[in-house]
Parts: C-alpha cells; structure tokens; sequence
C-alpha cells in the first residue's frame, strides 16, 4: 500500500486561494485597529473606516467612524468604545460597568459578549458616525 500522496502547496484550488484572502483581509483590519488604538492611547482624536457588521445598525461596515480619547471612569452602558478584549482591539459597544473593579464589559450590537476588560484598555469613544455626533458623549472624553 502506498502513502498518500501530499498536496502541493502550488495546487491548492480556488477555494484555498479565496480563504487566504479572506485571511489577509481580517489581519489587515486588526492592525488597523491596532493602530487606531495607538494613536488614541497618545492622545489624538481619529477617524477611520472600520469593517464587519457586528455593529450594525449602529455603525455599518466601512462608515466613518470618529473616535476620541475616552474617560473610562465616564464610560456608561449603551457607550460606542475603542476597547482591547483579550488581546483583540474592537470597536463596541458597553453593554456593563463595574466601578469597583475599574472595568467594563464589551460586547456587540447583536447580544455577543468579548468580555470584560480594565480601564486602561479603553482607549477611546466614539464621537460620530458618517459625521453624525453619537448622543451622551460629552464630558466623557480625555
């Protein structure tokens, strides 16, 4: 009986070549958002185009999103935050807050909880979307 035999690494189909795309795609949009996360963390007000639709209707994917450097003693559940859950930067929603422990829970606008994260990895809140100031977001940033 003969091994089998292994797939070339130059044969590997559409379907291989498309989710290696799709791949790509997802890391490119982390970095951006790591990058986002950066530049808030410093201090500066951004605005980018992140992508998905776990934010949706809220914010769609590729809308112009403005993000500020947040007070997250301020942060308040319903706020729209540039957060780091377990290694992953996101642009959520809080859906709780624990003032005694300094920290709040992140989740998306379709129920999914991320987790809970600590004050110093929220970096920023969102300010407008396509240019539309978001309700209840004065005073709370930096």
């Amino acid at each position: 009986m003969k091994a089998p035999r292994t797939p070339s690494p130059w044969r590997r189909g559409r379907n291989s070549l498309a989710r290696d795309a799709g791949r790509a795609r997802r890391w490119v949009a982390m970095a951006m958002l790591d990058l986002m996360a950066t530049r808030v963390a410093a201090g500066a007000t951004v605005q980018f185009r992140p992508t998905g639709h776990s934010m949706t209707p809220l914010i769609r994917s590729r809308a112009l999103v403005t993000v500020a450097p947040a007070d997250p003693a301020r942060v308040e559940p319903g706020d729209i935050v540039l957060a780091r859950v377990a290694g992953t930067v996101y642009v959520h929603l809080v859906s709780a807050v624990d003032h005694a422990n300094r920290r709040v829970q992140i989740s998306n606008n379709h129920g999914h909880v991320n987790g809970w994260t600590g004050h110093a990895r929220v970096y920023g809140l969102c300010t407008a979307v396509d240019g539309v100031p978001r309700p209840r977001t004065e005073g709370k940033t930096r």
